[in-house]
């Protein structure tokens, strides 16, 4: 058997494992099981064991690190898709008027808060751009999952969490590509941007609403093994790469749109049921340990540790502030609107894919790289532990109860 493939096997099953360990373990502490998986990740990577550069098992494999991000992408897919699934399309639309504002002052206070925080650090203008808007970005899906597992997703807050996240997806997109225009000779410009992503959310939208229902009730009658939870899945993965590929917007979103509309039918169990057991067996932990796997917090030395701690914590607080503000102009109470600025916290792919653009056309320093990368994994960490703490208390409800998004 090829040397690659093994090597391949032995990393997947030391990661599934030591995510599953990592996971009990937070359980046990009360924590929910994706901090420890995380954590674990964060022990296995370059920071700690460095298990992929320095095992002798894995020495010299050069795809390993590829093939295990590859699956982490379909994890964070999946994740994504399921989340979908868990709502309902009207309960979401519903909460449009908090998630417009929650997501515009989500992206809005960080971005200003890291703008500002990096002049004070000296550095010019242009990386001050790109830090700010690397700070603006959010990535729902570790929120989406503690959710989920705190039985949550529905209520309010959940479906307010959720849209917000599309508008900080957009707004950070369109963001980036200006910024890319004006500093990094960028092509397109942003009329474009903004054309493509209004053309695949509305193209997506119409397949969702009515090709995705006539196509489904004939796959129900085929002959053919597992039709409709393969369909499903072929269906999510279509949508995620048309979201990045022709909306120019994240994969997630586009795997998002699918499960909601999938959720409008009467298939939603039977693919949740066949789905979910795939992905939380494989797929996401992957994706969850993999986070920890490719950040090298031994590259910040020296005064980079300042400015990495400084965008940290105004990544952390900017963000609450400035959603849980605007959830509370839209409607919610105190109490709610911090759950979702804390939900919003968590960062991410699109963070990444901020600074990887600007490192890559030499916008910002490999420093400043790693201070953010510091940044997108503590946001990260501590996002389901502080989720856990402000719903210590509550007995909160679904939405399909009848709630709203304003109380």
């Amino acid at each position: 058997m090829d040397s690659e493939l093994l090597n391949f096997l032995a990393g997947v099953v030391i990661v599934i494992v030591a995510a599953k360990v990592g996971g009990y373990l937070s359980i046990r502490i009360g924590q929910p099981s994706v901090l420890g998986e995380l954590l674990v990740g964060i022990l296995l990577g370059p920071t700690v064991l460095n298990m992929l550069g320095a095992w002798p098992l894995f020495a010299g494999d050069s795809h390993l690190s590829a093939s295990l991000t590859l699956f982490a992408e379909i994890g964070v897919i999946l994740l994504m898709f399921l989340a979908g699934l868990e709502l309902d399309l009207g309960d979401l639309l519903r909460s449009g008027r908090v998630a417009g504002l929650a997501g515009t002052l989500g992206v809005i206070v960080p971005f200003v808060g890291g703008y500002a925080t990096a002049r004070l650090f000296g550095l010019d203008s242009v990386e001050a751009v790109f830090i700010g808007l690397a700070l603006s970005a959010t990535s729902v899906s570790i929120s989406a999952q503690t959710l989920m597992e705190l039985g949550v997703l529905r209520s309010k807050v959940g479906l307010g969490l959720l849209g917000a996240a599309v508008f900080d997806d957009i707004l950070v997109v369109l963001l980036l590509s200006g910024a890319s225009v004006v500093f990094g000779g960028g092509e397109g410009g942003i009329l474009m941007v903004l054309v493509r992503m209004v053309l695949f959310l509305v193209g997506a939208s119409a397949v969702g609403l009515y090709v995705v229902p006539w196509l489904m009730a004939r796959v129900e009658g085929l002959p053919v093994s597992q039709a409709v939870p393969t369909a499903a899945l072929v269906i999510c993965l279509l949508f995620a790469w048309a979201s990045e590929a022709l909306g120019g917007m994240a994969a997630i979103t586009g795997a998002f749109m699918a499960g909601l509309f999938f959720a409008r039918t009467t298939y939603v169990h039977h693919i949740e049921t066949s789905l979910a057991a795939m992905a939380y067996s494989l797929f996401v932990p992957v994706f969850l340990v993999n986070i920890g796997l490719q950040a090298n917090l031994r590259a910040i030395s020296g005064a980079g540790w300042y400015l990495a701690i400084a965008l940290t914590l105004v990544a952390i607080i900017a963000k609450v502030v400035g959603s849980g503000l605007g959830a509370l102009a839209g409607g919610f109470n105190r109490r709610d609107s911090l759950r979702l600025g804390v939900g919003m916290i968590s960062r991410g792919e699109v963070g990444l894919i901020v600074a990887s653009v600007a490192l890559r056309t030499e916008l910002i320093h490999p420093s400043t790289f790693s201070g953010i990368v510091f940044m997108v994994i503590v946001a990260t960490l501590v996002t389901p532990p502080l989720l856990r703490l402000v719903y210590r208390d509550d007995d909160a409800t679904p939405v399909d109860a009848g709630a709203t998004a304003n109380p």
